[in-house]
């Protein structure tokens, strides 16, 4: 379903499904077959490791209700620590990124430190929804989805576009203007790229994968 490196590049985790459930493994990036499982009969994905490979964060969705839980890959202990979705550790820190809706149904960015219980609203605004954050590889900015109401005429939806921000929040700032569909953001390795999956460009509105140079 979803997948990520290792932050020393010779390991993946993904999530797969099976059946009603979805199940977190562990595997070689490079030989890629023997698969360690880390979670079994429930719904788990977008796991991630912390950066120095503890951990791993995933969500976890239990009836209506979508929280972050860790993995730890030395004693196999489970933690779950709040609501949210779509974890990403930040390094240097007990914390995490990860998306919540708020009381109107819109997604918000939040910063969550699991040892001291501090939780904090990043990115939020009234009519975005904000989505898939990452940070960049020098641990300054947030890279994220936002969406837009567009509307012509009679007809209106919601597009989605790459925003980002300072950690804190300070420096928002809108990446991307197209009627396309832009989603998936990553940082290349040295962070001076973005990557993402968007529909611009093709008459038959497929999708491709794109690449902008980042300036701030």
């Amino acid at each position: 379903m979803d997948f990520s490196y290792s932050p020393d590049g010779k390991q993946i985790v993904f999530s797969e499904a099976r059946g009603k459930t979805n199940q977190i493994f562990q595997t070689s990036a490079d030989k890629g077959f023997v698969c360690r499982q880390i979670t079994s009969g429930n719904m788990d994905y977008s796991p991630i490791y912390s950066a120095d490979m503890k951990l791993i964060f995933f969500a976890r969705q239990e009836n209506k209700s979508i929280s972050i839980w860790s993995h730890d890959m030395q004693n196999n202990f489970l933690a779950n620590y709040s609501q949210g979705l779509n974890p990403y550790p930040v390094k240097g820190e007990p914390a995490f990124i990860c998306v919540r809706p708020n009381a109107a149904g819109h997604s918000e960015i939040w910063k969550v430190n699991y040892e001291t219980g501090v939780e904090e609203c990043i990115v939020s605004q009234p009519d975005r929804d904000f989505t898939s954050p990452s940070i960049s590889p020098d641990g300054q900015w947030l890279l994220f989805v936002g969406s837009s109401k567009i509307e012509t005429g009679s007809f209106s939806y919601y597009n989605t576009d790459l925003f980002v921000s300072r950690l804190d929040g300070t420096g928002f700032a809108q990446l991307t203007y197209h009627a396309a569909d832009d989603l998936s953001p990553v940082w290349s390795k040295d962070g001076r790229y973005i990557y993402f999956v968007s529909q611009r460009g093709n008459k038959e509105a497929k999708a491709n994968i794109w690449r902008m140079t980042f300036n701030y």
